[in-house]
């Protein structure tokens, strides 16, 4: 039978942890951390479990230096545990003069102790069970116990107030003799030996994580008091066996340190997410590589997909009534049509997100054809599936009405993987997609037209290209290269954006007119009142941009 170690007494919540990871498992009890790591290390136990982080009191320090002195020992698991603390003592009415408990227990109910006992001494116990006794034998009426309810009965202490520190959560670590085999789902945790301090250390150890796209989960510095020097301890997505994570491990201790031995591996372990998710699935309409794009990506957060289209065995029908999350993916101008027909389908509590580049249209029949209890949703998402991560990349969010916290877990997805969000109107989305995607693909396949109709040879384009004027010829060259169904959708789109491609050609009609007239000097006061609205900053920081742009240029057209 599998023996855990932990921190008693029986009914603590460490106890309790320990039951709910393995019902089975015979518990040994020890008053404090450092009893139950000698223990494990002596191999008296199987497994160790140990608190490593509360949402109150954040990290527990003293873990980490217990579990880096252990030669083998690797962090296998976790459980999350709700911690519900109450007060008891001797008596029901006697006042309260002291406060006893374990010092993780009388951090976290810091602001409670504050507000109704801000004159009681406070006493942080490494061994609860003989404190308790004390009281009991020497009748300390006036002496109030810190734990949970469970163990307070367990003393036949009188309960004095329950759950006395809300919205609190334990993280407890698994401990055993052998690391965790991959799940898929993981986080790997490191701590570093002390090493001696430099300018920018801290910033090149992070770059190794951020050039291969891992997330950081925790981290945690301090000085050990022995040596002064830096140690970290840092926590992050993946798995040991995972190729980017070996090598940012391996870059970290003997490129950027440059000791080896410096990095200890504590494990990596199945991930653990601190944060209540309400989202279990999400079911998507449209199984194309934009839908497949986003499934994956969800899949490494721990969430499960489920993919339909036209030819699925999974009908969205049948897939609909399964899911928290419906994610609609099709075509802009399919969009509408989907949500028509699958619409009426979801349930109050559930989501619809649209993922699409049209907001006014799609919006309103959206939450015409959903019940009121529905959450809606709009992300167009600026980038293809082509793109390695959503990191720096634009994404426009429609919140409606009827966003709320399912709707607000799916934009936190967003953000951690780093995209930019803009948060708009529905008429915002579309005059500004008009600016930056319908005007621009009209522009660049009206060229190509002008270029036919005047019998222009693409090849004889560049000879006569300078760099401002070869922008509009790669933009021309990137529409005309791609699926022409995608940028067809885009010159389509409805609402606000229609304004800007109107105001263009009512704009190119007048520039034209001057231009054949001969007027520069009027030609020039339209450009100096551009200027003025389009602003100084604004210019130096394009034009910056540009110039970056023209070098990187430069360099390609050079060894054509």
């Amino acid at each position: 039978m599998v023996s855990i170690a932990t921190i008693g007494p029986e009914g603590s919540h460490a106890w309790q942890a320990a039951r709910q990871y393995n019902p089975a498992a015979t518990i040994r009890l020890f008053p404090n951390l450092t009893a139950v790591f000698k223990a494990f290390a002596a191999k008296e136990t199987d497994l160790a479990l140990a608190p490593v982080y509360n949402t109150h009191e954040g990290q527990s320090k003293e873990y980490s230096r217990l579990i880096t002195a252990m030669s083998t020992c690797f962090w296998q698991d976790n459980i999350v545990m709700p911690i519900h603390l109450s007060l008891g003592s001797l008596s029901a009415t006697e006042p309260i003069s002291m406060l006893q408990g374990k010092s993780e227990a009388l951090r976290q109910c810091e602001d409670y102790i504050t507000s109704v006992y801000p004159e009681a001494t406070l006493t942080s116990v490494r061994d609860l069970d003989a404190a308790v006794s004390k009281i009991k034998q020497q009748g300390l009426a006036g002496h109030g116990v810190i734990e949970s309810e469970e163990a307070l009965r367990a003393y036949g202490l009188t309960l004095r107030a329950r759950e006395i520190v809300p919205h609190n959560r334990t993280r407890f670590a698994v401990l055993g003799p052998a690391p965790a085999p991959r799940t898929g789902y993981d986080a790997t945790a490191i701590i570093t030996t002390p090493i001696k301090d430099r300018v920018g250390i801290l910033a090149d150890i992070l770059h190794e994580f951020t050039k291969r796209s891992i997330n950081l989960i925790d981290l945690q510095t301090e000085t050990d008091p022995k040596s002064q020097k830096l140690q970290f301890f840092i926590e992050f997505e993946g798995h040991l066996s995972d190729a980017r994570v070996r090598a940012a491990i391996e870059r970290i201790e003997h490129q950027i340190i440059a000791e080896p031995g410096s990095v200890r591996v504590l494990g990596s372990f199945p991930r653990v997410d601190m944060r209540v998710k309400r989202i279990k699935t999400f079911g998507f309409i449209g199984s194309g590589e934009m839908s497949l794009w986003f499934a994956e990506r969800l899949q490494s957060e721990g969430y499960e997909t489920m993919i339909t289209g036209r030819h699925s065995a999974l009908r969205p029908e049948e897939m609909v009534p399964q899911v928290e999350v419906v994610v609609i993916c099709v075509p802009i101008s399919a969009t509408p049509a989907a949500v028509r027909e699958y619409g009426p389908k979801l349930a109050e509590n559930q989501a619809l997100i649209l993922l699409v580049g049209e907001a006014e249209n799609v919006l309103d029949t959206a939450l015409t054809h959903t019940r009121e209890g529905v959450e809606v949703l709009l992300v167009h998402n600026l980038w293809g599936p082509q793109a390695a991560t959503m990191k720096d990349k634009n994404a426009s969010v429609v919140r409606t009405a009827r966003s709320g916290v399912l709707s607000s877990e799916f934009e936190a997805f967003l953000y951690k993987h780093g995209a930019k969000i803009s948060f708009d109107t529905p008429e915002q989305h579309d005059l500004m997609m008009g600016v930056s995607q319908k005007l621009p693909t009209s522009i660049s396949v009206a060229l190509a037209l002008a270029l036919k109709d005047n019998a222009i040879l693409p090849e004889a384009i560049g000879s006569h290209a300078t760099l401002t004027s070869l922008y509009s010829i790669l933009s021309m060259a990137r529409v005309h290269s791609q699926n022409p169904r995608t940028y067809a959708e885009i010159m389509a789109t409805s609402g606000q954006g229609r304004r800007i491609i109107e105001s263009f050609a009512e704009n190119l009609g007048k520039i034209t007119k001057l231009a054949e007239s001969g007027e520069i000097e009027a030609l020039c006061t339209l450009i100096e009142n551009n200027r003025q609205y389009l602003s100084e900053a604004f210019l130096k920081d394009r034009m910056q941009q540009a110039l970056a742009v023209d070098t990187t240029l430069g360099r390609v057209l050079s060894r054509d």
